[in-house]
């Protein structure tokens, strides 16, 4: 029987049954590299329209960004920055930046997290929308680096005969980043 806390109400709980919950989380936390991967592979069988799927598509991205010499955050980045798609299709590039938040350095997270609006920039227009929204950035640090994520890695990822690399070859970078201890100082650093 799996052991469980004894409170009904958080205000009743103990040391002990917060040491419980806390050694669960931890447990818990070990198996997000793998959650991360059955995400991604869910993509394979949503949104209709496009010539690949949203899985390929991420797939192809990050492809991009590691024959461009991107380094390994940048390249989990462009593999998960769509993974919010299926659960919040309005809202999906915060998703992807929350999951990625704890492991990765503030402007891999600022990237992911705007580069929704800056995709705006390739489509928008021809639904009656502002391209250049993105421009309320343009005196942001990171404003460059999330253009070229777009530019490069994001808007040109929706080619069917396009070279892409399989899932596997990006297990071990997924691995590594989110087995990261979380908000560490080393890898996070200062947000922008």
């Amino acid at each position: 029987m799996t052991p469980t806390v004894s409170f009904t109400k958080m205000e009743n709980g103990t040391r002990d049954d917060y040491l419980l919950l806390e050694r669960s989380e931890l447990r818990d936390a070990q198996l997000l590299p793998s959650r991360i991967i059955k995400a991604l592979e869910r993509l394979d069988h949503s949104l209709e329209g496009y010539p690949i799927s949203r899985l390929q598509h991420s797939l192809q991205s990050a492809t991009r960004a590691m024959r461009d010499g991107a380094d390994d955050e940048l390249i989990v980045a462009a593999l998960i920055h769509d993974v919010g798609d299926d659960l919040a299709p309005y809202n999906h590039a915060a998703i992807a930046a929350e999951l990625i938040r704890p492991y990765v350095r503030a402007e891999v997270t600022w990237i992911v997290e705007q580069h929704g609006l800056f995709q705006c920039y390739y489509y928008v227009h021809h639904l009656g929308g502002d391209r250049n929204m993105r421009d309320r950035y343009r005196d942001h640090p990171w404003y460059e680096a999330c253009a070229a994520f777009c530019e490069k890695w994001d808007q040109c990822s929706f080619d069917p005969a396009y070279d892409t690399l399989p899932l596997e070859a990006f297990v071990p970078l997924v691995e590594k980043i989110f087995s990261r201890k979380p908000h560490d100082a080393r890898y996070v650093g200062e947000p922008g």
